[in-house]
Order: structure tokens, then sequence, then C-alpha cells
């Protein structure tokens, strides 16, 4: 007699079914049951496979396949996240979701905690070559789909800046947001007006942020306002009754708060000190990539400086030529110019900004957080990058690389940047405050 052969493990099979309506799920054998009974005979076909039918029912009677918020599906991702779950059976892919974006979602979870996809009567199977080419097809379809819609918000936005419609994100000192319109609050529209003119007559910043402090003026968040605050709000052109986008300058539909007049006394006492102020700033400036730039054999390049002539010079230098190692060990770039790394590094950022996989991934962060977020909001935060960075100091930029940047490595070949993204969502909420911070 020949050993019959065991299995080399056993598959432990969730059969999930769903019906849109409730209509006829009262029957002594619905549509539910219907489905169910076409998977366990599945399942039983692949005995020999080492398959087994879990005892445990996922089902979702009178629930849409348009959505993911079905309280069965849930319970079947929670069982394989808790690695209960080898393969997920279905009667057919629609059962498990009409929209293919949802799909793709589940087929994601699926593939990171190592679980098979099968659909009975459609010759679908995650383990074959064929179910993993219909699968990549299927993928193909939703990420192009991600990226129009990503294109589609995007065109949206610029057409409705363009028209000098304000698109969301944070609502600045001085306005409220009213139906989606920027609308003038009288007591802190004075407030900023307060602002530029105290500026506009002072002799350093120190003495205009102790005045506002004294004064009790704060953010629209109610914190005193810092200088990095109070150059933000400085270069703030919404003041002037006007929106921006990509560095381009819209007349808004929203009234200003500052005339011209004042805007330019302002911003010329801004650009007058910037001369007085620009030795000490980079004495004191942190080296925006300290602790975060390595050599492509691992060696940390420490922030360096020399003078000539009276000039300062920065540098990132290897601390491979620091410790005199041999010239033979050295491998590509052991010394680079400061501001041409930093500038690669925040250009790198800014690309990752506008890319649709990250807005979409973003969203999905915060929206577990702030449901009160849609994915305009999170790609109207986001724009507002360029002026958020223009409006910090040093100290607050460097803090923003900490969180974005994981890691850079200089090597022969070029520079690699290493982004965290899980920084993402918290620079997100940083520039879009809840509603009753903003209120």
């Amino acid at each position: 007699m020949t050993a019959r052969q065991t299995p080399a493990r056993r598959l432990r099979c969730a059969i999930y079914t769903r019906k849109s309506s409730e209509e006829g799920l009262d029957m002594e054998f619905n549509s539910l049951d219907a489905q169910r009974e076409a998977c366990e005979a599945y399942i039983a076909s692949q005995r020999a496979e080492g398959w087994a039918c879990l005892r445990e029912r996922y089902d979702d009677g009178g629930f849409s396949g348009g959505t993911l918020d079905r309280p069965a599906l849930a319970q079947l991702i929670d069982d394989i996240e808790d690695g209960l779950v080898d393969v997920v059976v279905v009667y057919k892919i629609d059962r498990l979701s009409r929209a293919l974006m949802d799909f793709s979602k589940l087929v994601e979870i699926f593939d990171r905690h190592g679980v098979t996809f099968v659909s009975v009567t459609q010759s679908f199977n995650t383990t074959t070559s064929m179910g993993r080419l219909t699968l990549n097809i299927l993928l193909s379809f939703a990420q192009f789909e991600r990226e129009v819609i990503g294109e589609r918000i995007r065109d949206k936005v610029a057409a409705s800046k363009k028209k000098g419609m304000w698109m969301g994100g944070f609502v600045p000192l001085g306005y409220d947001a009213i139906d989606r319109k920027l609308v003038i609050n009288p007591a802190e529209a004075e407030n900023v007006r307060t602002i530029f003119e105290l500026f506009a007559r002072s002799e350093t910043t120190a003495s205009v942020v102790r005045e506002l402090d004294a004064r009790g003026i704060r953010s629209k968040r109610g914190r005193p306002i810092d200088r990095g605050a109070l150059y933000k709000l400085l270069h703030n052109r919404i003041y002037r009754g006007e929106i921006t986008h990509k560095g381009a300058v819209h007349p808004g539909v929203h009234e200003a708060i500052i005339s011209p007049e004042l805007w330019e006394a302002a911003h010329a006492v801004l650009k007058g000190n910037t001369h007085a102020r620009a030795g000490r700033t980079r004495a004191a400036a942190p080296a925006l990539l300290r602790g975060l730039i390595f050599t492509q054999t691992g060696a940390a390049m420490t922030p360096h400086h020399t003078k000539r002539k009276g000039k300062r010079y920065c540098y990132y230098t290897s601390m491979d030529v620091i410790r005199s190692q041999p010239r033979a060990e050295l491998r590509g770039p052991q010394r680079l110019p400061a501001a041409m790394v930093e500038e690669a590094v925040i250009a790198e950022v800014r690309r990752m900004l506008r890319t649709p996989e990250i807005v979409a991934r973003t969203a999905r962060a915060l929206r577990k957080e702030r449901p009160d977020l849609d994915e305009n909001t999170v790609v109207a935060t986001l724009g507002q990058f360029d002026d958020m960075w223009a409006a910090l100091i040093p100290a607050e930029q460097a803090r923003v690389v900490q969180l974005l940047v994981a890691r850079v490595t200089v090597g022969e070949d070029g520079m690699d940047i290493d982004l965290r993204h899980d920084g993402l969502g918290a620079l997100a909420s940083l520039l879009t405050p809840k509603t009753e911070d903003a209120a």
C-alpha cells in the first residue's frame, strides 16, 4: 500500500459572504447560505492541500459592497491581523468589494499578513501565477485610478485658487471660515493690523514679540506669538486679499485686512533687518542634516565651517576624514557644501509632498484621528509647505527636517534620501488645526 501524504501544514480558511439588501435573509436557505455552501465545497476539494474551513461565520447581510464599513468584514480583518486566518474564500470578487480602490486596500492587508485570496466562481486564486497576474492587473488599474483622482484634485485646487477661492486648511488670524469662505473677524483683524503697524515702526523683532505678549495678542489657537509665528503672519498674502498657489499670486475673493501701504512698510523693515540679522542667524542656525547624513560606508558626516576673508563657509565632513582614516579606505564624497546638500533634501521633500500616493497615504493616516478632514483639505494643507518653510526660523526648519527625513546617504553615484512617511501625518496635523483650535 502507498502511504497517504500529509500536507505540510493546515491552512485555515475563512468564508466571507455578503448581500446588499436584507430581502430574503429570513428565508430558510438564503443567498448567504448559498454562497457559503459553494465556498465550503471548494475548500473541501482542496483538503489534500491542507485546507480546512473555520467555524466562524463572516456574513454581512444588508450591507453594500461600495464601502468597507461592514461589521463582519471588520471582524475578518481583525482576525487576519491576529494571525487567525490563512485563506479568505468568497463566492465572487464583488462580494468582497465593488470598489477597485477598496479591493486594493484589502489585498494590501492580505499581503501584509501572508493571507491568500480565492474567488471560487472566477478562477481567481493568488496561490497561482495566473491569479497573481490578474491581481497585478487589478492593482494597476487601482493605482491608475488613484493617480487620476490625485490629478483631478490638484487641477480643481489650482483652478479654484486662480479664481481667488480659499481651498481650506488653517484659518489665519483675522478671519473665520463660513461656508468654506474667509470672512473677516473684526476683533482679530484689528489685532492683525496692530501686528503689522508695530513691526513697521519697530527696531527689533524681539521688541515686537514682547509688545504683543504684553498686550495679550495671541494666535488663532490662543498661543503667544513667537518669532516664527510672527514671520509667517507677516508673509501671509491672504491679508492683502490675495491667494497664492505654487509661487503664483491671484486676487482673492475675500476682503483684505492690510492695506498695500502698510504691507510695503512692514516688508521694507523686514528686508532692512535681513542683513543686520544675517550674521547672528547663521551663527546660531542649526545644521539641518545633523545626525541624518552619512557616507556610503556608514560613516556619519558632521557639520563644520571655515571663514575666509570674513565670509563663513559651511560643510558636512565625514568622520572618517576627521579620524584620519587611510585614504585608500575612503569611498565617495567626504566633504560637501552644506547649502547644496540641504537644498537637494528640501527639494526632494517638496517633490514628495506633491505625489498622489503621499497625499492619499497622509489622508488615510490623518482620517483615523481627524475624521473631519477630507482629501481636498489634505492636498491644500500639504500645498502650503513652501509658504510655511519660508516663514520658519532655522531652528524650526531643522525640526521639520528631523520629522520628515530618516537618513541621507551620500555615495559615488549620488545621494539617496530616505523619508519618514510616518512624519507626514504629524506635519499635516501641525498645518491643519482642529476645528475647535481654529475657532
